[in-house]
């Protein structure tokens, strides 16, 4: 039955920035004037918000609980905040109708939601950070769409209720003892979600699997050199397969991006798999880093934030996105500022590039002729900047598989076997504090200690490779690497050489 029209009536919503959310209060006023039946929304609502009034108009009708007859005022406070996207559509509606004293109110409970015409109830981005929110700011419980429900589940200490129709909005509010919570999925630490390719199945590339080894176990970037067809994209598929298993602190955050990125699954309110993001050389500056009109989403540098962003194809992106990926690769972090505000979303990923040596892709093949002349492989060699080659640890040649090879019976190691030996060295990392490719600069003459041998090896190759400050740095941490995988306290020569080794290809390429 329907109570008395109370007039002025408050809920609870939030709004995304960043991966973050903030608690939106909607008030709603029911007020007679000259042209009945007028509505209108004030706090600084985008389009999708201002087209909601008639959404919502539509959705009670069908409804059947019918519209107020009086004028409506809708505002989203605080007002000083831009509001975007559909997700206001429920706790809009349901302040109506607490308006028209249909349901009780409701301030322990945060809604989203968008509407359909039928008064269903659709999906929205960024529910997981909006739990996370509704759990800080002590709200008792969370209405979403039904799809929504696993990954706002995820949130403990939240009651979680995951519905599909508006009626079933008004029955909770009015009787919450008839509901049951939506249950978290349950979250298989070991089986992955996804099935990932073997390196078992890898014929060859012996050096190129040694060298994604070392990659996993110090979380290095990664640049393969090497003709078509000789198993770049193959190698980097493979990749994830070795890497450790996401925490519950990472693949929450991991998932609160994808979240908001419109991108995670319903079926699962975690993600369980490292991500593999391999955008197509076309994307643009803002697919690839983050922005976009209004409040700036999450780039692939973001989506692949604790995974892999494998970029085939290297030469053939812009110069600009390229040079835009220092920041996040250095910092683990990219910072997008707008008139209105400025939001940095975390993107700590691997970045594991590949690229032909020349245009035509045969420089240096003895199996087949180079068309290219000196110039136009220099050119070709030179969109690649000098600083964003010294961000990558390990410069690595990837040669055409010789027919014996591929015919032969060795198959080398498992993605198993590799994956063991990763975890060992990542063991070792941690203890000390962070993986190697995060130690920062001071403290990374604490963790390589280097005999004599190894110091004079470093020396050497310093200065005839003439490296930066920072390929200095980057071959210490490799270094470090290879002797933890080695189990060794002290980094010696042969440890110093082979991260050498990695790095010598830049001086080849680009002279």
């Amino acid at each position: 039955m329907r109570g008395p029209v109370l007039a002025l009536f408050r809920t609870r919503s939030a709004a995304i920035f960043g991966i973050e959310a903030q608690t939106i209060e909607v008030e709603v006023d029911l007020y007679p004037s000259a042209s009945q039946r007028d509505s209108v929304v004030v706090g600084m609502p985008d389009m999708a918000v201002r087209e909601s009034r008639e959404r919502i108009r539509s959705a009670l009708s069908n409804s059947g609980f019918g519209y107020p007859s009086k004028s409506v005022t809708i505002n989203l406070a605080p007002a000083n905040v831009r509001k975007e996207g559909a997700g206001f559509d429920l706790p809009m509606a349901a302040a109506v109708l607490g308006a028209m004293g249909t349901i009780r109110p409701c301030s322990q409970t945060l809604l989203t939601g968008e509407l359909s015409l039928d008064g269903g109830l659709r999906p929205v981005r960024g529910v997981l950070s909006m739990a996370v929110c509704a759990r800080k700011n002590g709200f008792h419980s969370f209405i979403v769409p039904k799809e929504n429900a696993a990954e706002a589940a995820v949130v403990e200490g939240l009651k979680v209720f995951g519905l599909r129709h508006l009626r079933e909005v008004v029955g909770l509010l009015n009787n919450p003892e008839q509901f049951q919570a939506t249950l978290p999925t349950q979250r298989a630490e070991s089986a992955p979600g996804v099935e990932v390719p073997d390196f078992g199945d890898v014929r060859g590339q012996t050096t190129a699997k040694r060298a994604l080894e070392v990659a996993a176990a110090g979380g290095h970037n990664v640049l393969m050199v090497g003709p078509p067809g000789s198993g770049k994209t193959m190698l980097a598929r493979r990749l994830p397969g070795i890497l450790p298993p996401l925490t519950f602190e990472e693949a929450l955050e991991t998932s609160q991006i994808h979240s908001v990125a419109g991108v995670l699954s319903s079926e699962e309110g975690l993600l369980r798999d490292r991500p593999f993001r391999s955008p197509h050389h076309s994307v643009s500056d803002a697919g690839l880093i983050g922005g976009g009109m209004g409040t700036p989403h999450p780039g692939e540098v973001s989506l692949a934030h604790h995974g892999v962003l494998f970029l085939d194809e290297l030469t053939e992106f812009n110069r600009n996105a390229l040079e835009m990926l220092r920041q996040p690769v250095e910092e683990r972090s990219v910072t997008i500022a707008r008139s209105q505000m400025t939001l940095t979303f975390p993107s700590d990923f691997m970045l594991v590039a590949a690229m032909n040596p020349c245009p035509c892709g045969y420089h240096g093949d003895p199996t087949h002729e180079c068309r290219c002349s000196g110039g136009i492989i220099q050119r070709y060699m030179g969109k690649i900047s000098g600083p964003l080659l010294d961000r990558i640890d390990l410069h690595i040649e990837v040669p055409a598989v010789a027919y014996q090879e591929l015919r032969g019976k060795e198959t080398g190691a498992t993605s198993a076997e590799m994956r063991e030996r990763v975890l060992a060295a990542r063991a070792i990392q941690l203890a000390r504090g962070s993986i190697n490719a995060n130690t920062s600069p001071a403290r990374l003459r604490e963790i390589c200690p280097l005999d004599a041998a190894a110091e004079k090896t470093l020396e050497m190759a310093v200065r005839r490779l003439a490296l930066s400050a920072r390929a200095h740095d980057r071959i210490l941490k490799v270094s470090r690497t290879i002797a933890d995988l080695g189990r060794s306290e002290q980094i010696q020569a042969k440890h110093i050489a082979e991260a050498v080794q990695y790095r010598s290809l830049d001086r080849e390429y680009w002279k």
